[in-house]
Order: structure tokens, then sequence, then C-alpha cells
């Protein structure tokens, strides 16, 4: 069964092969899907050769074999925009665009946001989570801890 990771640019997201090797353990094929700002926090080679997949961050061309249908979806680190845009169903780049149709797929989605106490107290940021969780969207709470703990999203899904 195929993982999507979807990193968003935020402070923890050079860690996401942390993430992808929890994930591989656990005996989940791992698809890591970058927002375009994110492919400048992470070592896409370092992920590729851990996954065996290229990054992506755009849709596919015609010519591009298609990826595999995802079992889950994991959103580590998850960011406020990420968060917001997909509680507004907004789908202006590829990782929002496969956010936008998975709930309607029943493809089980689990955020894990990395947002500081300001923007977490935020109405926008707190309607969005409300919204999507009345969507069957799993949004953790953001962490307290000062280490990102990666491993709680994965303890959202359902074994591979």
């Amino acid at each position: 069964m195929t993982l999507y990771v979807i990193v968003c640019a935020t402070g923890p997201a050079p860690g996401v092969g942390r993430l992808v090797g929890q994930a591989l353990g656990q005996g989940w094929e791992v698809q890591v899907v970058a927002t375009p700002p994110a492919l400048d926090f992470i070592d896409t080679a370092a992920i590729e050769e851990q996954t065996g997949r290229p990054v992506r961050s755009r849709p596919r061309r015609p010519s591009e074999p298609k990826p595999p249908r995802p079992a889950a979806i994991v959103v580590a680190p998850a960011s406020y925009n990420t968060i917001n845009k997909m509680a507004l169903g907004i789908a202006d780049t590829y990782p929002l665009s496969l956010l936008a149709e998975a709930p309607g797929l029943g493809i089980p989605v689990v955020m894990l946001p990395s947002v500081g106490p300001a923007l977490a107290g935020r109405l926008p940021f707190r309607r969005s989570v409300d919204q999507l969780r009345s969507e069957g969207v799993r949004v953790l709470d953001p962490p307290a801890e000062p280490e990102f703990p990666w491993h709680r999203a994965l303890e959202q899904l359902p074994q591979p």
C-alpha cells in the first residue's frame, strides 16, 4: 500500500526523511510530494534514494507513468497556508489538488501542523481545523515539544 507524504515548507521539513524511514519500516511504500517552496527545504536526492521514487511537486506529464493511488496521505509538516487552503477547497498546486479530492475519494488524510501558538490561535486557522475535521480529515494538535513528532502522524493510520 502506498502512503503519500506531503511536505510543506516549514522548519521541520528537512527532517521528513525520518517520517519516510518510519513509514517504510511499517511496510508502507512511500511517495513524497513537496509543495513547490518545500523543494528548497528538503534533500530531494536523499529522499528519492530512500523511497526509490521521484519526489513530485507538479502534475505528471501525459508521457509520464501514472503514480499509484494512495491508500492514505500524511501532511507533515503541514503549514498554516496549506491547512487553510485545503479547508477552503483551493487546489492551486499539485499537492493541494491531491488534498482537495482525497476526502471525496475516501482516502484517509492526517495532518500534523507546524504552526506556532500565534497562528494556531487565529480564528481562520481554528475554523479551518474544524472544517477539515468535520470532513473526516485528522488534523492533529500542533506539537508543543521542541522535537517534531513525526511518529504521531503514522499512529493515526491503519497498518499497511
